[in-house]
């Protein structure tokens, strides 16, 4: 998630953005001019007529002020407030878009849920490729990558993690290759970041995939992304009421000591209901590990999100999700939350 989702109050524009301009009304005093032949001469004797507002000039040797004029009827004036952060409308109905949209691929046909997390995978590698090519002139293999990412998708679902990995291997093998039509200048730079790419999103995403496959399946994802959900909203909850220590102030300056605390508390909470109700099999103290492991990985998630896009100088890793950024600030935390959830389900109840 991005730095504003932990709640710390943080006055001024939010990084990355240009800092407002306060507009201000003040009286201003025009300059006094100077009479070629020495002083300015004094008033001249005599009685002084009224000005035509019933008011008489100022006396001589004031300093006359005059107040600049209001602005025209029907115009406001600039305002002196500098606004931050986000369009948290856009962002509640972006966030209950994509709910909606996952709750129903989910649990109308697995098929379909699956395409929309291929879909997700190929967003975000074409964002992490697009940043690494503006801000740092590194040019991912894209082609390999997508094809490749896309592969090891639908290898995991149908045949299991074995031929996941498989496609994984043979993914970073077609990078190596797809990289050799260009020339060779920057050749490591590039395939060293195409690897990253291809390990952070779409080989992560696998797990989710993993997850689904199994007899109940819609289930245990929905647990993952449940529990990764309400995580970050205690750690919003809870940092905006009680945040002061900064958690990780060079990396991430929203983020807050109380926070953390707080998405540990409500994703054990969660995680206790959701193994005991949800899960066959499951226990709620199972519910209160898998909500510690989740608070955890979703954190370092964020952090290390945060550390790439500090890297890159840049606030979002897209502007796809008005209110959000990017697919990318969406995925920060689920994506290495998903190997954790999924390991510690088949532990605690099977593979399905």
């Amino acid at each position: 998630m991005n730095d504003s989702s932990w709640g710390a109050h943080r006055p001024g524009p939010a990084y990355g953005e240009a800092e407002g301009a306060q507009a201000r009304y003040a009286p201003s005093a025009p300059p006094m001019p100077q009479h070629p032949g020495g002083p300015v001469p004094g008033p001249v004797p005599g009685p002084v007529p009224d000005g035509p507002s019933g008011t008489r000039p100022s006396p001589a040797g004031a300093t006359a002020v005059t107040a600049t004029a209001p602005p025209p009827a029907g115009r406001r004036p600039p305002s002196r407030r500098i606004r931050a952060g986000r369009d948290l409308g856009a962002a509640i109905g972006v966030g209950v878009g994509l709910g909606a949209l996952v709750i129903a691929s989910l649990f109308v046909l697995k098929a379909v849920f699956v395409a929309v997390v291929a879909a997700a995978v190929g967003i975000g590698l074409w964002e992490l490729s697009s940043r690494f090519s503006e801000r740092k002139g590194i040019r991912i293999p894209l082609v390999p990558s997508l094809a490749g990412g896309t592969v090891m998708l639908l290898a995991g679902y149908v045949q299991g993690a074995g031929a996941a990995w498989a496609a994984t291997a043979f993914t970073v093998l077609a990078v190596l290759v797809g990289r050799m039509a260009r020339p060779p200048e920057n050749y490591l730079k590039d395939v060293t970041a195409g690897v990253f790419a291809v390990f952070y999103v779409p080989f992560l995403a696998t797990f989710v995939v993993l997850m689904l496959a199994a007899d109940d399946g819609p289930w245990r994802v929905l647990v993952f992304i449940l529990l990764t959900v309400v995580s970050d909203t205690g750690a919003y909850a809870v940092g905006y009421r009680f945040g002061k220590r900064k958690l990780a102030p060079r990396i991430s300056p929203g983020k807050t000591r109380a926070g953390l605390v707080g998405a540990v508390l409500f994703a054990m909470a969660a995680g206790a209901l959701a193994m005991q109700f949800l899960i066959d099999g499951g226990r709620w103290w199972q519910g209160l590990l898998l909500g510690l492991a989740v608070a955890a990985t979703a954190t370092l998630g964020d952090l290390g999100e945060s550390m790439i896009k500090r890297d890159l100088g840049i606030k979002d890793m897209g502007t796809l999700l008005p209110g959000h950024g990017g697919i990318m600030d969406r995925l920060d935390s689920l994506l290495p939350t998903a190997p954790v959830v999924w390991l510690l389900l088949v532990v605690f109840v099977g593979p399905g």
